[in-house]
């Protein structure tokens, strides 16, 4: 994976292939980027990736200004990673190790962003959960946006705050907003 824009433009990290994860492909993150850049100006945003995995999301998010990154994975060695990746590019990424239905329960941490890349077979229950703590606890600052990046075999656009879904290859982001 390689960092797309911002002051690590070009930048490639390498995952350690133990870890349990399908990492958002750059031809994605390029075009839900684009999407972003049309919304925010990403030195001013606080960012929660959850499910973040390698913290490929909140790598690019970091290198395009964001001080505020929170990332919550439920895997050690994805944590330790992050961490790790995040010191040698000294981004400051805040790394939780906590389920993410539980942490979404019990946080005070507000963001103008939301992003979300479980498993792909994650059941649709659980999907569904997500959109419904953010929006239940307003974790979710004015003008912010969730977005769950899932298969195009899932359809979320029947939830509550569904704006709209892109498509890019196998995969499809569900943008939520108030």
């Amino acid at each position: 994976m390689r960092i797309i824009s911002g002051k690590y433009k070009g930048r490639k990290i390498t995952a350690p292939k133990k870890l349990p994860v399908r990492p958002t492909t750059d031809m994605s993150k390029e075009a839900l980027f684009n999407i972003l850049n049309n919304h925010y100006n990403f030195s001013d945003l606080a960012v929660v990736d959850l499910f973040s995995g390698t913290g490929n999301i909140a790598y690019e998010f970091a290198s395009r200004g964001s001080e505020q990154v929170t990332v919550v994975d439920t895997d050690l060695g994805c944590i330790k990673f992050i961490d790790q990746t995040s010191k040698s590019f000294d981004f400051g990424i805040d790394a939780i190790k906590s389920d993410v239905f539980k942490f979404l329960e019990k946080t005070a941490i507000k963001a103008d962003i939301f992003f979300a890349d479980p498993f792909y077979d994650m059941p649709l229950e659980d999907f569904e959960k997500i959109p419904d703590l953010v929006f239940t606890r307003e974790l979710l600052l004015e003008d912010g946006m969730l977005i769950i990046e899932h298969s195009k075999h899932t359809d979320l656009s029947r939830l509550a705050h569904f704006s709209n879904a892109r498509k890019y290859g196998g995969s499809v982001f569900s943008f939520f907003n108030y």
